[in-house]
């Protein structure tokens, strides 16, 4: 009898076939996030036009789950408006690829976190207020699994 994976088809999907992986030299939102401690790092560009998120690609050192749920919410936000991506949580990136083991939720995090940071990031180099709560959940304060 085989053994069955913890992570839905959807994830293993993103995990082998990766959307969006990659730098955008012009990109005018970069977001950082991670905990070096735990491996799990992840890096987001965004390319802004108009509010409209024209075009995203991300950088991710960590385990699959962290590469999954990267390559979900690059997918989910691609064409959004800015309002529309900060809708997005880790929960929803979850569900998206299907669910995750509770011990990798934390990857889901991590995502959501990158998204927002990025997201400062552009509103920073506009010179406009960062019209959102960023002090979300830290991926500081989840155990390192």
């Amino acid at each position: 009898m085989a053994e069955q994976l913890p992570y839905s088809e959807k994830v293993m999907d993103h995990f082998t076939n990766p959307r969006n992986v990659g730098e955008i030299p012009d990109a005018n939102g970069i977001g950082t996030v991670g905990n070096v401690i735990c491996g799990d790092v992840m890096k987001m560009y965004l390319k802004i036009e108009n509010n409209i998120i024209v075009d995203v690609k991300f950088k991710t050192f960590g385990c699959g789950a962290a590469l999954a749920t990267s390559s979900m919410v690059t997918e989910m936000v691609k064409g959004k408006t800015i309002d529309e991506a900060l809708m997005i949580s880790n929960k929803t990136v979850a569900e998206a690829l299907g669910g995750l083991p509770p011990i990798k939720m934390h990857c889901s995090v991590l995502a959501e976190q990158a998204l927002r940071s990025a997201l400062k990031d552009y509103y920073i180099k506009q010179g406009r207020p960062v019209p959102f709560n960023d002090q979300g959940h830290s991926h500081e304060d989840e155990k390192c699994l």
